[in-house]
């Protein structure tokens, strides 16, 4: 049997059997050498009194009247004289009551009484004998005889009713141990099961996690990864799907406007406006993949970042130097709002220059003529602010926390309008978790978007 139900049962049913068959072993022999030697002492302790009655008078009377006490007990009474010689006795006397007494000839009693034979699995008595002595002068014997058939008997009974009470244990340890390993066998069965299902691609799994033990945490875990298997092929969809689209558009333009080119019938000026269009079309089409393959690298881990001390001032000097003339060709100004001591941080030059960059583009896209786009810097002891503010159209409140998502746009109709991939935002992100940094946003719709990067010192 390969079931873990069933090796679990045999391991519980044989660890306690064993317990069982020990305690049912110790016990059972402790209560039969307390019975043994409860009848052997009652057995001595009577000995001594009929002993101590005969030595306070020792005449006919009294020697008949101790053996007519024990005529109706199971032990018999032998009364002797100093030399073995039977006086009187309970009941009539066997050989081997004879045969012991004569035996005992040799042996030296004390006054407190002797126990001469306690083999009671193999002998047909057990017995003791009390010296009398009257006035320190040996008088005779009392010898007391309690048949072994009577403890045999009762060490039978006792045999009989431990083997019945063992037997009915184990059958409820069996049925204890058949329910508790089915008990904690059934969830992880269960948990097999949802692990088959989402082996299968079936990520519908609902689990019972409401245990606070071990189980119920393994549930949790497998619930959780179900989750996140759901959401992720929820999310892949998604990202197919727009990335078809993404790629759908641009080609469209492509194919369309190739096949216009090719046409005959029109002008020189019409086939280079075609042609401008073309190229920009594709050009998209290699933002989007450049910016995919940027991802990729990301979520395998193969994103490295390669840190080195930065003088921040001359470094953000220089990426709004570059970004300068395409703000003034729009109308847009661009200001560097820098505090008058330079302060040097620990990044990746270009790959946090790629978040810069994308960050003031975005800026300059969204922004109306005649506004402004500024770039400032806060410092601690602790740690440096990068600030982006812009006075363009801003974000509604509840999209807010869409905008890192991959393809994910504001507008869907201003897409083609302001270009870019989608992926920009989600690429900076990553950069910045690279960066061990945080980056927030914070916007208003109408007024305008300010983006806060904050840099451990």
């Amino acid at each position: 049997m390969k079931k873990l139900s069933f090796k679990l049962g045999m391991l519980f049913f044989i660890f306690i059997l064993l317990i069982e068959s020990m305690l049912f072993f110790f016990l059972y022999f402790g209560i039969v050498s307390e019975k043994v030697k409860d009848e052997t002492s009652g057995l001595l302790i009577r000995g001594i009194s009929h002993r101590d009655v005969l030595e306070k008078k020792l005449d006919s009377v009294t020697v008949r009247h101790v053996a007519l006490m024990e005529s109706e007990a199971e032990a018999d009474v032998i009364i002797t004289d100093e030399n073995l010689k039977v006086i009187d006795s309970s009941n009539e006397i066997s050989s081997k009551q004879y045969q012991i007494m004569k035996n005992s000839k040799a042996i030296e009693f004390s006054h407190h009484g002797l126990i001469l034979e306690a083999r009671w699995k193999t002998e047909p008595y057990i017995v003791t004998v009390n010296p009398i002595n009257i006035n320190n002068t040996l008088e005779g014997y009392v010898f007391m005889f309690l048949p072994t058939g009577t403890i045999r008997n009762m060490v039978n009974e006792l045999t009989y009713y431990f083997l019945f009470m063992g037997f009915i244990s184990i059958i409820f340890t069996f049925i204890t141990i058949f329910f508790l390993s089915k008990f904690i066998t059934a969830p992880l069965l269960e948990m097999k099961r949802a692990t088959q299902e989402l082996s299968k691609g079936d990520h519908q799994v609902q689990l019972y996690v409401n245990r606070d033990d071990e189980l119920g945490e393994l549930a949790k875990a497998i619930q959780l990864l179900a989750d996140e298997l759901k959401h992720l092929k929820q999310t892949r969809n998604e990202f197919l799907s727009s990335i078809s689209h993404e790629l759908r558009t641009p080609l469209t333009y492509i194919k369309g406007y190739a096949d216009i080119v090719n046409k005959k019938s029109i002008t020189n000026e019409q086939r280079y406006e075609y042609m401008k269009i073309i190229q920009e079309e594709a050009s998209r089409v290699a933002l989007l993949v450049k910016d995919l393959f940027e991802l990729a690298k990301m979520d395998e881990n193969e994103f490295k970042i390669q840190k080195e001390a930065v003088s921040l001032q001359s470094y953000l000097e220089q990426l709004v130097t570059k970004f300068r003339p395409a703000y003034e060709s729009q109308a847009v100004q661009l200001i560097l709002d820098f505090p008058k001591k330079d302060i040097e941080v620990s990044i990746d030059p270009t790959r946090f220059g790629q978040v810069i960059h994308n960050l003031l583009d975005n800026a300059l896209k969204h922004s109306g003529t005649n506004t402004s786009v500024t770039l400032s810097v806060n410092y601690s002891d602790s740690q440096v602010s990068i600030i982006i503010n812009d006075e363009g159209e801003g974000i509604p409140h509840d999209e807010v926390h869409h905008i890192w998502e991959r393809l994910y746009r504001v507008e869907k109709s201003r897409s083609r309008a302001t270009g870019g991939s989608g992926l920009g935002l989600a690429i900076v992100k990553k950069i910045i978790e690279k960066h061990d940094a945080i980056i927030s946003v914070d916007s208003k719709l109408g007024e305008g978007t300010t983006f806060t990067i904050e840099l451990k010192r």
